[in-house]
């Protein structure tokens, strides 16, 4: 992430995730749970995840977790 303070939002209000606007960086995707540790979802996904911010993450983001199905945790 730049040195720029980010800027948080959500899909749905009710969301417990929140992405970053990186609108000024192409195929960038970062988002955060709690605004201070930040996931690259092509870097960290699902793999730098606990498995109940992936079961989160999959929930409401149902695209992307078809796109990465075939990715696994790397120590299974």
């Amino acid at each position: 992430m730049s040195s720029k303070k980010a800027t948080f939002y959500k899909e749905n209000k009710t969301d417990k995730v929140y992405w970053v606007d990186t609108s000024d960086r192409d195929g960038v995707f970062e988002f955060s749970f709690d605004k201070k540790k930040v996931y690259n979802l092509f870097k960290d996904y699902p793999w730098s995840l606990t498995a109940e911010e992936k079961e989160i993450f999959d929930r409401e983001n149902p695209f992307w977790a078809d796109f990465f199905k075939g990715r696994t945790k790397k120590d299974e």
